[in-house]
């Protein structure tokens, strides 16, 4: 029998994993306003030029022009001819714009770039970074890049502590986490200048990483196997009230340092309770540490209400439970088997494209929310609400339809909603909304999908360890997404057109990955050749294995234990829908 078995001995799904995993995915609330906290933090207000100090709106009031009007004589309007130009001004006055019946041609007279800096409104926003340091005009792409080195850090955060985690455990690193994000994203608060801010969150985002990697892996190693579909679809949905939440806080709060303390402060109180998580009991085995995997067995027993089982419940037990885990990790793989034979490097390639694509199409919508024209926050707020139906959407998709039709589908649709979006004018801001919530839900959705299609595809003794490379491309294509949108200074229409041709390239791509309805999963590279490839690959030496019992691959920060046990179905499908 294997731990599966071992869990179910001790309570199965009882007490201790209904306190576990409630515990361990409260912390999803925040994780949501992490990773799109750039849109409040760095929202850019409405601004022009400020005005030369002897041309001053209070000197001149006795003209009797209201100051919107009368900034037309300082300031020319934009290319649209609707708003006043954000970073040029007259170099003289041109009072005779006021006019009612103004013939001049604006196009010839003369103006200069902002060299007294810029007036912001505060309608929207109170201060935000983009206020504070000025980030607009020339200095725009510096926004977008704080996005960008945040993602840098999620993905450095991957590979750091997803390999501390196979060393020192996954609530060690975890606890870690929660403090060092705690402590660096209250102190992104108090940054004096642009460079030390970029640097917290750098920092922040791999304490993020550290959060959502080692709290999937310590979540489901205590939940038994048949509950982890429905337990890993009912706590994505954290994720998805997070990103109403952080709406509702920065509607509140309207100021960025105000708002950075607020959705980093709570991170202290999960790192208060999070002492209480117990060590995975697999990890505490495979890593010579069987008398604390024991007492965090007896501990779990105890809180499920089986104490009957304690004392039976002994080291040679436990080792007879986990002697299948304990011979299969004395094989190990790397990532080179993920491309080394035929089938296998079929899947990578095509996953590699699906991954980078969907993380890059979701970020590139999530994170642009006010090229809609609509309000900020209400769009936050209908960006969240429709990940409900979306990750529905799928779930019904993938049973009725396959997965292979489902995840092209899912890009093809979120493709055409982008290019679509691209010929409604920008007057027609209710359609150009509902286009851009269908494009983000199709992108949400095709995240659902490939999650347990890769799962699946991938065979038991890598999984994992193909489930960290790929999803390394997704952490990619979030730290490229925010980068494209300074695009739209060649031409507006170029990010999505950029985003889109992803998509459909992602598409086409899943086209050609077999299905997995109704099959059952692949234990071996060999099982997968037999299946796809239509050969069978060369056989493997294993005498010079790199890893041994105790350890995990770790490739893209996502851990692969190799006392994982080789029925444990689906396990991809209930744990990958946190890590949106």
């Amino acid at each position: 029998m294997g731990f599966t078995e071992l869990l179910q001995e001790v309570g199965g799904f009882g007490r201790y994993q209904w306190l576990h995993v409630t515990l361990i995915s409260l912390p999803g609330l925040m994780m949501a306003s992490q990773n799109l906290l750039n849109n409040f933090v760095s929202g850019i207000p409405a601004h022009h030029c400020r005005l030369p100090a002897n041309h001053s709106l209070y000197n001149l009031s006795h003209l009797q022009v209201d100051d919107k009007t009368l900034l037309k004589a300082f300031i020319p309007l934009d290319s649209s001819g609707s708003r006043l130009d954000r970073c040029r001004r007259f170099v003289e006055p041109q009072w005779q714009l006021l006019a009612t019946n103004s013939s001049a041609n604006i196009s010839q007279l003369q103006t200069e770039e902002c060299l007294d800096g810029w007036t912001f409104e505060r309608s929207e926003f109170l201060a935000t970074t983009v206020s504070e340091w000025e980030l607009v005009c020339s200095l725009r792409p510096l926004k977008q890049m704080i996005q960008t080195i945040y993602m840098g850090g999620v993905l450095a955060g991957a590979i750091v502590y997803g390999g501390l985690s196979d060393r020192f455990g996954r609530r060690s690193v975890l606890i870690w986490s929660y403090l060092q994000l705690g402590i660096l994203g209250c102190s992104s608060a108090l940054s004096p200048s642009y460079s030390a801010y970029c640097v917290f969150r750098f920092l922040s985002g791999m304490a993020v990483s550290g959060i959502i990697l080692n709290g999937v892996s310590l979540k489901v190693e205590w939940i038994p196997t048949r509950e982890r579909t429905l337990v890993g679809t009912l706590t994505s949905f954290f994720f998805t009230f997070g990103q109403m939440i952080l709406a509702g806080l920065a509607y509140w709060l309207r100021d960025w340092r105000k708002l950075q303390v607020v959705v980093c402060a709570p991170l202290f109180l999960f790192f208060t309770y999070s002492w209480w998580f117990s060590e995975s009991a697999r990890w505490l085995v495979l890593n010579r540490r069987s008398e604390d995997a024991l007492k965090s067995l007896h501990r779990v027993a105890r809180i499920n209400g089986k104490k009957d089982i304690i004392d039976k419940l002994t080291l040679e037990v436990l080792h007879s439970h986990m002697h299948k885990e304990i011979q299969s990790s004395r094989s190990s793989y790397t990532a080179y088997d993920l491309l080394r034979t035929r089938g296998m490097r079929r899947i990578s390639i095509c996953l590699i494209a699906v991954w980078f694509s969907t993380s890059f199409a979701y970020y590139g919508l999530a994170m642009d929310l006010q090229k809609f024209g609509v309000n900020i926050y209400l769009m936050q707020i209908i960006f969240g609400a429709v990940d409900f139906p979306a990750k529905l959407l799928a779930l019904g998709m993938l049973s009725y339809l396959g997965r292979r039709v489902s995840q092209a589908a899912c890009l093809f649709l979120s493709a055409l909603v982008i290019f679509a979006n691209i010929l409604v004018p920008t007057d027609m801001q209710s359609l150009r909304t509902t286009l851009a919530c269908l494009g983000k839900g199709f992108t949400s959705a095709s995240f659902t999908t490939v999650y347990l299609y890769t799962g699946e595809l991938y065979p038991t003794v890598i999984r994992q360890t193909g489930m960290g490379f790929v999803s390394t491309m997704a952490r990619v294509g979030s730290m490229a997404a925010p980068a494209v949108l300074i695009l739209d200074e060649v031409l507006p229409a170029l990010p999505s057109v950029v985003y889109g041709g992803a998509a459909v390239l992602a598409g086409c791509f899943a086209c050609f990955l077999p299905e997995t309805l109704n099959l059952p999963l692949p234990d071996t590279i060999e099982d997968v050749e037999e299946k796809w490839s239509g050969r069978s690959p060369a056989p493997k030496q294993h005498e010079g294995a790199s890893l041994k019992v105790g350890s995990s691959a770790t490739v893209g920060g996502v851990d692969s234990t190799e006392g994982m046990a080789l029925k444990e179905l689906k396990e991809a499908e209930g744990t990958g829908l946190n890590a949106l």
